[in-house]
Parts: structure tokens; sequence; C-alpha cells
């Protein structure tokens, strides 16, 4: 497998190139997807970078190198458009690094992929100094409506012992979710949060000067 700079940006988002160049080795997948600063189409439009933690990412390097199927994460297909409709589903913080991943929507970041300052992080379920805090796991309810669960800042995240300033700035805001991945019928690989947010992996198109200045 090449290095994610030299992979072109076809073999990321193009559904058949996709398979091609990855068949079922999802895990080198994802890895890619954030070394590259892949970004995803979330919620209708709105471009985020995606964002592995390094504990994460070690994990999934390791089941691309063994090559064991049973330990890849599980992409469901087309028919599980929302996390209940998963076998087993229930209401928790579970994860599992396979088919259940804890992640974040953050805000608020500077030169993040995409040109909205917004990023799909996912983490590691296994004490990751990046991943989940106990205040988070204890409080989830991401089955819920944005509205009314905690969002949290940077120092808020630094006060629960997530390491979060250094790569996502001063400034930065957010919210934990559960994650899952899935293929609609297209074959286009789609992050979905448990509230039903999603977005499929999608190049993010260039801004014009106009554009830019009024967004």
């Amino acid at each position: 497998m090449s290095s994610a700079e030299t992979i072109d940006a076809e073999k990321l988002y193009d559904a058949t190139k996709r398979r091609q160049t990855y068949q079922h080795n999802i895990a080198q997948y994802l890895v890619d997807l954030s070394d590259s600063r892949a970004t995803f189409d979330f919620c209708g439009g709105m471009m985020f970078e995606f964002k592995l933690t390094s504990k994460l990412k070690a994990r999934l390097l390791g089941v691309s190198g063994e090559g064991s199927a049973s330990l890849q994460p599980s992409v469901a297909d087309s028919s599980k458009r929302r996390m209940h409709q998963i076998s087993n589903y229930e209401k928790s913080a579970h994860a599992d690094n396979t088919v259940y991943f804890h992640g974040r929507e953050i805000r608020n970041v500077p030169d993040a992929a995409g040109g909205r300052g917004f990023v799909l992080q996912l983490s590691d379920s296994d004490d990751d100094p990046e991943g989940w805090s106990p205040q988070e796991v204890a409080t989830y309810d991401g089955w819920g409506h944005d509205s009314g669960r905690q969002w949290r800042k940077t120092d808020d995240w630094e006060s629960e012992g997530v390491q979060m300033r250094e790569k996502f700035g001063d400034d930065a805001f957010g919210l934990n979710h559960r994650f899952y991945l899935h293929y609609d019928e297209q074959d286009n690989f789609w992050l979905s949060a448990e509230d039903g947010c999603e977005g499929k992996a999608a190049e993010a198109k260039r801004r014009g000067y106009f554009q830019g200045l009024f967004n």
C-alpha cells in the first residue's frame, strides 16, 4: 500500500476505485483518510475533516498489518441507515473499535480541511489520552437531539484529562457521539452518528474568492 501522501483522491472518494485499492482492508482505508486529511460531507453540505486519534490509528495499522478479517472495522450494508438497525443495538456509551466507535464533532478548529473549521474525530475506546473522558462516558446520551446535550470547550476537555488543545486549539468546542460505518446503494462510504446525522466521504470543493468572503 502506498503512503497516504501519494494516494490519488479518487481512491478515497470514488467507490469503484476504493474497492479496487482497499478491497476488505477498511482499517487501512480509515488510516489513509485521516493521513490525507480527507473530508466528509456531513449533514447536507457541511465539510468536516476526518481525523483519527494517535491510539486508534496505531490500533488500525496493527489490524491492517495482521490481515485478520475478524478485527477489521465492520461496515454495515445499505439497509442499515440508522444505528438502531444494527443487530443487538442498545442505547449506551459502549464502543468496541469495530462496529461502534467513540468520536466527536469538533468545531472552530484552525486550518481544518474543508474550509469550515470542522473536524470529525474517531478515538479508541480503551484508555485513549485523546478519547472520551469519564465524564463524557457517564453522561452520554447521543441518541437525543444535539440541542439538549452537553457541548464542551477545549478548557472543559482539558480539565477532564483529555488532550485536545495541541491539535485543536484554544477555541475549539464540540460534542461526543458514537459512530458506525455503512455503505449506501451506490457503495459510497458513510460515517453516521447515533442521532442520525451522517455524511459520506466526499472531496471538498474549492471555494471561490467571493464565496470565501461571505462564508
